[in-house]
């Protein structure tokens, strides 16, 4: 190298935060949650999500867990749902039963997390059976509340890898109904609500018109083609898809520092 050549770091933006997929997942489900809504929450990626918000653009979020704990601030990070710091400044603890049918089934919640091991293109989720429900290759954990969530809640987001065997034209079984076979579908059972967003390692996806899913940004250095690879079925993509926007250092520092500093779920 001669003395006139530019040492090879010089052209990098050093100002903007190195973060990981995970992080970013998390930050833009954070930014999906509004003020003043309530939101049943669940360990993991969706918990960080949900405190992340609170602590920054949405701080009268009402967090609801499935264990009965009502406007939720845990002190640290909760490793399940019956961890008992979740009571940590909650206005009520009420049995399993009350939250689900006074809150959820009463229409008391907005938002509601969900994920699976299968997600097809009208947003239903399966996460029941691999393969036939009598036979199946792989036997899954079954529903918990996620069909009660997906049933009831005023809207609902989904943060999941994006892999291929995640994401198949239809599911092999529907624990949990996304539009069923299109928006009608849904509103002929008498479901309230639907999906709205679902988040992955790649991309941000929402359901058009009819219920389908579609592309809406990329995450950053993602390709159509990597998306495309990595979906069950021909996926449509917005008219103009943009970048999906990046963690902040501000919202880096409050995952790594205080939400989960020993890397629980970020690692």
């Amino acid at each position: 190298m001669t003395d006139t050549e530019p040492e090879a770091d010089d052209s990098i933006d050093s100002s903007e935060p190195d973060y990981t997929s995970t992080e970013l997942m998390v930050t833009t489900a954070a930014r999906e949650l509004r003020d003043d809504e309530s939101v049943l929450v669940g360990v993991g990626v969706p918990n960080l999500a949900c405190n992340l918000a609170k602590r920054t653009h949405a701080p009268n979020l009402r967090m609801i867990y499935e264990s009965g704990t009502i406007d939720s601030n845990p002190s640290s990070l909760p490793l399940s749902i019956g961890d008992p710091v979740l009571a940590t400044g909650a206005v009520g603890v009420v049995p399993m039963f009350e939250g689900f049918s006074k809150y959820l089934q009463g229409g008391r919640i907005d938002v509601g997390f969900l994920g699976g091991a299968q997600i097809d293109r009208y947003g239903n989720i399966n996460s029941t059976v691999i393969g036939d429900y009598e036979d199946p290759a792989v036997r899954l954990p079954g529903s918990g509340g996620a069909c009660e969530i997906a049933s009831n809640a005023h809207r609902t987001l989904v943060i999941t890898p994006h892999q291929k065997r995640r994401f198949p034209e239809e599911v092999d079984f529907v624990t949990s109904p996304g539009y069923v076979d299109g928006r009608e579908g849904r509103e002929e059972l008498g479901l309230r609500g639907g999906p709205e967003a679902i988040i992955t390692d790649l991309a941000v996806m929402r359901f058009d018109e009819d219920g389908e899913l579609y592309a809406e940004t990329l995450h950053p250095g993602v390709s159509r083609d990597e998306v495309q690879n990595a979906t069950g079925w021909t996926l449509a993509f917005a008219d103009d898809v943009e970048t999906t926007p990046t963690p902040d250092t501000e919202d880096l520092r409050l995952l790594r520092e205080e939400l989960d500093p020993d890397g629980v779920y970020l690692e």
